[in-house]
């Protein structure tokens, strides 16, 4: 009976993951829609180069990393700290409401949370509004036109949106933890935060190594929808990250084969990213992973 439940998830993947993978070869093809993939002349590494040596390169590869790495750096503990402080909310009714309300940003399309915060940062919009009528500032901060705030905002909408939903294995894993140790320190006279520290945070140490495996592989995967939508002319140097070249390269231009050479660059290093960050996790930390 199982293994009439699993087969149709596992005929699906076969159909919709492993079969169109056989269109990798197109990064080393010189492929047009005109043609078919098994016709396509060979060109072996030829997009490789291309992309290597594209003046875009450095520039995708710099604010690519540059914006994931402060969202991991940024967005990783956030969501730890952010979990702790909902597991020691006392009144089960509050506790709920809270982990509604933080939730609820990550239900929201990008196309509408872009929107927001595009007028949100705008010239005249609310948060210059409140910073100069505070006195903080004395002019308008250009946030989304001036490249060199495009960062912050990228990290701090982004963490903004999916914080919440990062506790929910978080908070699923420490109510697996024994009652009895919180007991047991409380007697010896531990704080909250000695507690936090010597229990809550080694009870989670699996999932906190796996979220972390899973987020250093993806520090070349930045998020598509946000770039798009708050990306703009001014702004391009600092917002053109890898997945919207790819997009604009392979969708907009028809350059598939250039685009496919890409994206299958972005998933090996992905990949080296991923087996060296459970390396090192296994290391430092003693847990595994896979």
């Amino acid at each position: 009976m199982f293994q009439g439940m699993v087969a149709p998830g596992i005929i699906l993947m076969i159909i919709f993951s492993f079969v169109p993978m056989y269109g990798i070869v197109i990064a080393f093809k010189d492929y047009s829609v005109l043609d078919t993939i098994g016709n396509a002349p060979w060109v072996g590494t030829y997009y490789f180069k291309e992309f290597f040596s594209d003046p875009m390169f450095w520039t995708v590869m710099k604010n690519t990393l540059g914006i994931s790495f402060l969202k991991l750096a940024f967005g990783f503990p956030a969501a730890i700290i952010l979990a702790v402080l909902i597991n020691e909310i006392v009144n089960k009714q509050l506790k709920k409401i809270v982990q509604t309300i933080s939730y609820l940003p990550h239900f929201l399309s990008w196309v509408i949370l872009g929107g927001m915060f595009i007028t949100w940062l705008s010239d005249t919009g609310l948060v210059n509004n409140l910073l100069v009528d505070f006195g903080l500032i004395a002019k308008p901060i250009k946030f989304l036109t001036d490249p060199k705030h495009y960062w912050s905002v990228a990290v701090f909408s982004d963490i903004w949106k999916e914080v919440g939903w990062n506790t929910i294995l978080y908070i699923a894993a420490m109510t697996g933890i024994n009652p009895a140790l919180y007991e047991a320190a409380k007697m010896d006279g531990a704080t909250k935060i000695r507690q936090v520290i010597s229990i809550t945070i080694p009870s989670i140490r699996h999932i906190i190594a796996l979220n972390f495996v899973l987020s250093v592989g993806g520090l070349l995967g930045s998020n598509l929808d946000q770039t798009l939508v708050l990306q703009n002319p001014v702004n391009y140097q600092a917002s053109e990250v890898i997945n919207s070249y790819v997009y604009k390269m392979g969708i907009q231009q028809g350059d598939f084969s250039y685009a496919t050479a890409v994206g299958l660059f972005v998933s090996l290093v992905s990949l080296v990213l991923v087996v060296g960050s459970h390396f090192i996790t296994k290391k430092i930390s003693d847990t595994s992973v896979f």
